[in-house]
């Protein structure tokens, strides 16, 4: 895992599968997503390495149910007063109380999505508890105000996190680039594995919209400028 500062207050954990962002504010860290199962020691040691202890995390954003993102959540809800965050959709599923709904995959994703369940396979997920369920509209004290988006397709309870007074996106798997990549052009695209494609690329459009320079993705290398030209561009070849 390695740690990369993309802003003053924003810093890029990148990991090989799920990556992990987190933003510091005055009154403490906000990790938006938290890897796959195992992924909390590297976690508490990138932390660390920007001279900030795990104890100083306050919130854990989760954009979304899948393992690779949630993961490490229940071992980040034990270093002190993390209030834990995802959409009412999915925290049944992270709560361990449901399943996560399978992706209805076209014949190109059907080899990729085995080839990732292989990767992750003997990695069950951890129950964590939810401590707020958000909604589409609601503003977390994030940055000076975080706007939550709901963005259903990927899952039905799929969210970003846009920070508006610095222009900065977490998309969560709505938009990706190719991980195998560190081009800083590599296109952006919309995600794969949808439960619903029509609502994710509906979702994808909505959130190429916004004003954003930085957009950090749960796949691909971030966009540091320019982030929202971008996708909207992808948006025009969609149709």
């Amino acid at each position: 895992m390695e740690v990369v500062q993309l802003t003053a207050n924003l810093y890029f954990f990148r990991f090989p599968t799920g990556h992990v962002y987190l933003w510091r504010d005055p009154d403490g860290l906000t990790l938006v997503d938290s890897g796959i199962p195992g992924s909390g020691l590297a976690i508490a040691e990138g932390i660390r390495s920007i001279g900030e202890e795990p104890s100083a995390v306050r919130r854990l954003v989760l954009t979304h149910g899948h393992l690779d993102h949630v993961g490490g959540a229940a071992d980040i809800a034990t270093w002190g007063a993390v209030e834990v965050i995802a959409h009412r959709a999915d925290a049944p599923a992270i709560r361990g109380e449901a399943v996560m709904p399978e992706p209805d995959l076209t014949d190109f994703e059907r080899p990729i999505y085995t080839e990732v369940n292989d990767a992750l396979a003997g990695t069950p997920p951890i129950p964590v508890r939810v401590d707020r369920e958000v909604d589409h509209g609601d503003v977390l004290d994030i940055g000076e105000g975080a706007v939550v988006h709901a963005v259903p397709g990927h899952t039905a309870g799929s969210i970003a996190l846009y920070l508006p007074d610095w222009k900065v996106l977490f998309t969560g798997d709505i938009a990706v680039r190719d991980p195998r990549s560190r081009d800083p052009e590599a296109p952006v695209f919309p995600g794969l594995f949808n439960v619903d494609r029509a609502a994710a690329l509906e979702s994808f459009r909505r959130l190429a919209a916004l004003d954003v320079e930085v957009a950090c993705f749960g796949h691909g290398e971030p966009v540091t400028a320019d982030a929202g030209h971008r996708m909207r561009a992808v948006t025009t070849r969609l149709g």
